[in-house]
C-alpha cells in the first residue's frame, strides 16, 4: 500500500499532487472561445507519484504533462505523467527510490543506476517534436495528440550532456537556441551551448566553463547576442554528501554574466559582474548598438534554497520585481547598470514571442497582490507596456491562484500584443483548476472564455502553445 504524503508545504493545498490521469471530451466553457485559438496549450510541472524518501524539494517531483486542444470553439483536457525511467522504477516498486536533491536518500536498489531525468518543468513544440524539459537532463518527447511518453531525444546522438528548460526559439529563423549547465555529468562548472535549426537538426555545439558551479535556470538571447548569467546558488556533491544543501546560496560570489556574440563563439565571451542577486527567468532581451538590454525578474536572494551552512534564507528577500539589466559594450567596465521598471511582486514573465531578443513593447507576468486569503504564490495576471509604462491587470479574486500567462497571437501577421492570453487558475473555494482565455490587450475586463476543471492541475512550472493540432 502506497505511503501518505507528508504535509509538507509544496505537497499541500494548490501543491498536492494529482494521483490520476484523465480525459474530458469537452470541457464546461462560460463564454465564447474565440474562432481564431486552434491548437493545443501544454502545462508541465513537479507531480510526485510517491511520498518522497526523506525530504522534499518542489524540483523534485515527476513531470505531468496537461494538454488542453482546442478547436472549433470547444475545449478538451488531457493529463499524463512522462514516464521516464525513475517513474517506471518506482511504479513497479510501488514507492519512492530516489531523492534527487539529497544522494544519501536514495534506495539502495537503485545505487549506481542513471535516469533520463524528470521531465517536470516545461514543454516545448520545434521542429514537429513535443518535448517535456527539465534542466539537469536531455529532452523527453511526448505526442503532441495523446501524451504518450517516447523517451529520451538526443537529436540523432548529437546532444552530449543536459538541456536548459528554457530554450529561445528565433521566431526569424526558425532557429531553436539553448545550454546545459553541469555539462559533464558532475556538479561543475562545465557548460555547453546549442543549436538546433527549424528542421530539428543540431547545427552547433560549444563548451565552456563557468566562474563556478551554479544552478544556471535561463539565459537571455538578443538577435546579436547570448547572455549566460553566473548567480551565487552554487551546487557542491562534496556538501551534499556531507549532510548540507546540494544547492546553496554564496552571496559572497558575486553574479558573472557571459556575454558571447552570436556570430562569435565562446572563445570570444566577455564576462560582466554584478552585486548578488538572483533570476529564474528573463522577460525579454534585446540590443541596440553596443547596448544590451535585459529586463528579468530579479530577486535580492534565491527563494527556495538555504545557505551553505543549511541556515534558511530571508522571506523577506524572496520576492522578484521586473528589473532591466544594461550592458555597455564599448563601455571600459565590467560592470551592468540595473534600473527597476516595476514594484510589483512578479513571476513567470512572458512575451509575444514573435519579438524573442527584439525590442518590444509588451510583456505579460503572473503578479502578487498580497491577499490575506493566500492561496498560491500569485493571485494576479499583469501586461506592461514598456512604452508608456502602463499596466492592466486582471485580479482572480480570493482563494483563487494564477498560473504562468501564455500569449497566442491572433494571427501571425497581428500587431504585437494583439492575441490572446492562457493561464490556468487553482480555486480553493471548490479545490479545481480552470482555464482562462483572454483579450490579450484588455486583461482587466477579465476572461473571454472559462473553462471548468472538475479536478485541481496542482501548481507547477511552465507550458507553451502549439497551433493547429490538425497539422
Amino acid at each position: 500500500m502506497a505511503e501518505m504524503f507528508p504535509k509538507h508545504p509544496n505537497l499541500v493545498g494548490g501543491y498536492e499532487p494529482l494521483l490520476m490521469e484523465c480525459d474530458i471530451h469537452d470541457m464546461r466553457v462560460e463564454g465564447e472561445v474565440p474562432s481564431a485559438l486552434n491548437g493545443s496549450f501544454y502545462r508541465n510541472g513537479p507531480n510526485p507519484q510517491f511520498a518522497p524518501r526523506g525530504g522534499y524539494h518542489l524540483f523534485g517531483g515527476d513531470g505531468m504533462i496537461h494538454a488542453f486542444h482546442i478547436e472549433e470553439g470547444k475545449i478538451s483536457y488531457r493529463n499524463r505523467w512522462a514516464r521516464t525511467k525513475k517513474w517506471h522504477l518506482e511504479r513497479n516498486a510501488g514507492r519512492a527510490l530516489f531523492n534527487p536533491f539529497d544522494p544519501s536518500k536514495q534506495d539502495p536498489s537503485v545505487a549506481g543506476v542513471v535516469t533520463d531525468g524528470l521531465a517536470n518543468t516545461n514543454v516545448i513544440w520545434h521542429a514537429g517534436k513535443l518535448l517535456a524539459l527539465e534542466e539537469g537532463h536531455a529532452p523527453f518527447e511526448l505526442d503532441p495528440h495523446t501524451l504518450e511518453s517516447k523517451g529520451r531525444y538526443t537529436y540523432e546522438g548529437k546532444l552530449k550532456g543536459p538541456m536548459t528548460a528554457h530554450p529561445k526559439i528565433d521566431n526569424e529563423t526558425g532557429e531553436m537556441l539553448f545550454f546545459g549547465y553541469n555539462a559533464d555529468g558532475g556538479i561543475s562548472p562545465a557548460m555547453t551551448f546549442n543549436v538546433v535549426d527549424r528542421e530539428g537538426r543540431l547545427v552547433r555545439s560549444e563548451s565552456f566553463e563557468a566562474p563556478y558551479a551554479s544552478m544556471v535556470h535561463d539565459f537571455m538571447v538578443t538577435s546579436d547576442y547570448i547572455l549566460f548569467p553566473i548567480m551565487p546558488l552554487t551546487g557542491s556533491l562534496e556538501r551534499a554528501m556531507s549532510g548540507l544543501p546540494v544547492y546553496a546560496w554564496e552571496p559572497d560570489k558575486s553574479v558573472h554574466v557571459g556575454v558571447m556574440p552570436r556570430n562569435g563563439s565562446v572563445a570570444d565571451m566577455r564576462w560582466f559582474t554584478g552585486e548578488a542577486a538572483y533570476v529564474f527567468h528573463p522577460m525579454n532581451s534585446f540590443s541596440t548598438g553596443d547596448k544590451i538590454f535585459c529586463d528579468v525578474c530579479e530577486y535580492p536572494q534565491a527563494p527556495l534554497f538555504p545557505f551553505a551552512d543549511g541556515s534558511p534564507g530571508d522571506p523577506k528577500k524572496a520576492n522578484a520585481n521586473l528589473v532591466r539589466w544594461t550592458f555597455d559594450l564599448s563601455a571600459q567596465t565590467d560592470t551592468y547598470q540595473r534600473q527597476q521598471l516595476d514594484d510589483l511582486d512578479t513571476e513567470f514573465p512572458r512575451l509575444d514571442e514573435r519579438r524573442t531578443g527584439l525590442d518590444y513593447r509588451y510583456g505579460f507576468m503572473a503578479a502578487d497582490s498580497k491577499p490575506k486569503n493566500r492561496v498560491g504564490g500569485f493571485d494576479m495576471l499583469c501586461r506592461v507596456d514598456l512604452q508608456n509604462g502602463t499596466r492592466d491587470v486582471y485580479e482572480a479574486g480570493p482563494g483563487v491562484a494564477v498560473s504562468e500567462p501564455v500569449f497566442v497571437p491572433r494571427t501571425e501577421e497581428s500587431a504585437e500584443g494583439d492575441g490572446f492570453l492562457l493561464a490556468y487558475t487553482y480555486d480553493a473555494n471548490r479545490c479545481a483548476s480552470n482555464l482562462l482565455v483572454f483579450d490579450a490587450l484588455d486583461l482587466k475586463s477579465g476572461p473571454v472564455a472559462n473553462g471548468y476543471l472538475d479536478h485541481r492541475i496542482p501548481f507547477g512550472f511552465h507550458g507553451n502553445w502549439r497551433e493547429n493540432m490538425a497539422s
